[in-house]
């Protein structure tokens, strides 16, 4: 396959999960500010300044306003974060590829992208969040569907899912360095930020499934972590990642990016085992930083190997 292709395929993949990762994460925040007490420790949930600090683009965590958070990060065409700036990417990158990714998976993006650009969107914001990131959510949803039913199951199609796992395992790192700092004392207030991210990332009835007992910090830390039954925990991320660059890969005995996944996901379940046995929450912090900064090497590596070094203008993993 054409280095081209393949690096258009797996930004196309990057892209729309980053998209709907956002959207889950938008709307996920908004209900829980919506039903949100503040007399009560228990139900602190996410700041609109952490949302933007998980985008790398308030580190400090600073305080936001509501609807400036909402308009930038659904809107700012010129934010490469934003909901419609991810999907008129992922269009472009479709439209590239479209003699290789099927029809119906070609209509089901244009026709989301259009769908945004229609109307006047900040006056649906206002009224309505939850039925634009629903619509959001239901149409990636549909994408990665019909790419499972209706494309060759080929390079193509591993380089399009290893580019939708790598931006999975990136978002919910993110989520958890800047929500769940887990070293903080304030218990309260950790464990209602941790039910806000479950309701953000849409894990909150496979956490309820899997785990039997209350939406509290380190629980859900170690549930996102992981949890390799949970489709978007990073450890399930990272194996699907993994599953996908092998399959691309002529060979990868000698695939750097393949034996860094590896080494990744032995170091996953090593540190599950060690969780399982009393790891402490300050273990767990290091956890995601040496992870996410694994993922910004694979990222490095997958371009030099499949891509010829070429990478996306703007759109990096931190």
């Amino acid at each position: 396959m054409l280095a081209r292709i393949a690096h258009e395929l797996f930004w196309l993949g990057r892209n729309l999960v980053r998209a709907e990762h956002t959207a889950r994460m938008l709307d996920g925040v908004f209900q829980a500010d919506v039903q949100g007490r503040p007399d009560d420790p228990a139900g602190v949930t996410l700041s609109w300044g952490s949302i933007l600090a998980i985008m790398g683009a308030n580190p400090e965590g600073a305080p936001a306003r509501r609807d400036d958070v909402l308009e930038r990060l659904t809107l700012d065409a010129e934010d490469p974060f934003s909901v419609v700036s991810c999907v008129r990417r992922g269009r472009e990158g479709a439209r590239t590829v479209r003699d290789v990714i099927s029809a119906e998976m070609w209509e089901a993006v244009n026709t989301t992208n259009l769908t945004l650009l229609e109307g006047d969107l900040s006056a649906r914001l206002r009224t309505g969040p939850y039925s634009f990131y629903q619509y959001v959510k239901e149409r990636s949803a549909l994408f990665w569907g019909l790419t499972g039913r209706t494309m060759l199951r080929d390079d193509a199609s591993a380089f399009l899912m290893a580019g939708g796992r790598i931006e999975a395992a990136d978002m919910v790192l993110r989520m958890l360095r800047v929500a769940l700092p887990v070293g903080d004392p304030d218990t309260a207030a950790r464990d209602g930020q941790a039910l806000a991210l479950l309701q953000a990332v849409g894990g909150f009835q496979a956490f309820r499934r899997a785990v039997p007992g209350p939406p509290n910090a380190q629980p859900v830390a170690r549930f996102l972590l992981f949890e390799r039954a949970y489709p978007d925990s990073v450890a399930a991320s990272v194996d699907a990642l993994l599953r996908a660059i092998d399959r691309a890969d002529m060979n990868p005995r000698n695939s750097e990016p393949v034996l860094r996944l590896t080494r990744l996901g032995a170091d996953l379940e090593f540190r599950r085992r060690a969780a399982d046995d009393g790891t402490e929450d300050g273990d767990l912090q290091s956890a995601f930083e040496r992870i996410q900064s694994e993922l910004a090497l694979v990222d490095i590596d997958i371009a030099e190997r499949y891509f010829a070094g070429a990478s996306a203008l703007g759109v990096v993993t931190t």
